[in-house]
């Protein structure tokens, strides 16, 4: 067994058990006892917490370390963190920021084919259910564009705009944006040489080509996504008042989302834009969060029919 392989049976051994002896390791892994603890050497040096007792009855157990270490998963394991990240992603559970995506991506550069065949067929048998505002999209696709922002590539981005208009862009990736609701892609528009957002539930197919990326000066990507979010004009708003502090009603509703204004020390006032009355109703419903809507009329009657129906069902 060479060393590398015997190092990575050693961490999977220490994994399994809460205290081995030098004598166990060995025997286990039919090596000498002064192999053993060479190689326990070799571990801490990696970055993996190991403490030993010393004496007869003495042994080896992994405890936390300095820094990160290289994992040792097998299959089962491998496929639950993937779809654990995969989860995450989507949801946006980890915030605005792509590290799900990003740790997802070097898992799967990393897996054997078979395993990642069986999260290929874990995928399709999975399905992610969104809030009924929040659009639909697949892990594969933002897989593609965390990728492209990842290699540094210039990527022919096939688009769907807001009226239904298919087109291509030549753009410059940059980073992905999770807003709460949706994921955003910022990148450098090629052909106009400006930094854009483009909404990734609309994005219908991605190409990279041979070109390197020019990111020259770059922008704040949460800040641009938020202006862009801001400067767009929706059929229908809603100024809404929440019994919380600035703070926590940004953390109920996102600055990418809707305009916050401070109501005193205990209140904030928001707006929020959206295409339909049922969309805000139902966007504020899920909130699950006391919530009085200040205009316009026809947000809070259709909050309140959807209210009372909810009343109306539990009765």
């Amino acid at each position: 067994m060479g060393t590398t392989s015997r190092l990575l049976r050693l961490v999977s051994l220490l994994s399994t058990r809460p205290v081995w002896t030098c004598r166990e390791l060995a025997e286990r892994m039919s090596v000498t006892d002064r192999t053993v603890r060479r190689d326990i050497a070799r571990l801490r040096d990696l970055g993996y917490g190991i403490e030993s007792d010393p004496g007869p009855w003495g042994g080896y157990r992994l405890s936390h370390g300095a820094r990160m270490p290289p994992l040792v998963l097998d299959d089962e394991e491998a496929l639950a963190v993937a779809a654990g990240l995969r989860s995450a992603a989507l949801s946006g559970a980890l915030g605005a920021g792509q590290a799900a995506l990003s740790a997802l991506l070097k898992l799967q550069q990393a897996m054997p084919r078979r395993l990642a065949g069986r999260l290929g067929e874990l995928d399709a048998t999975l399905a992610h259910t969104p809030r009924s505002e929040e659009p639909q999209i697949s892990p594969n696709r933002l897989l593609e564009l965390a990728t492209a922002c990842r290699n540094g590539t210039r990527t022919e981005l096939s688009y769907r705009d807001h009226a239904g208009r298919a087109t291509v862009r030549y753009v410059d990736p940059y980073r992905l944006v999770h807003t709460g609701l949706r994921w955003y892609l910022v990148a450098r528009d090629v052909a106009r040489g400006e930094w854009r957002t483009f909404r990734a539930d609309r994005v219908t197919g991605t190409r990279l080509t041979a070109e390197p990326t020019e990111l020259v000066d770059p922008p704040d990507a949460a800040s641009l996504v938020s202006r862009s979010i801001a400067s767009v004009v929706y059929p229908v708003y809603a100024t809404v008042r929440f019994p919380l502090p600035l703070d926590q009603a940004l953390a109920v509703v996102p600055p990418t989302i809707g305009a916050h204004t401070p109501d005193g020390p205990d209140a904030t006032v928001v707006e929020i834009g959206g295409n339909d009355v049922e969309q805000l109703a139902g966007y504020l419903l899920g909130l699950g969060t006391p919530v009085r809507v200040l205009s316009t009329d026809a947000v809070r009657e259709a909050l309140l029919r959807r209210t009372r129906a909810l009343l109306e069902a539990n009765e």
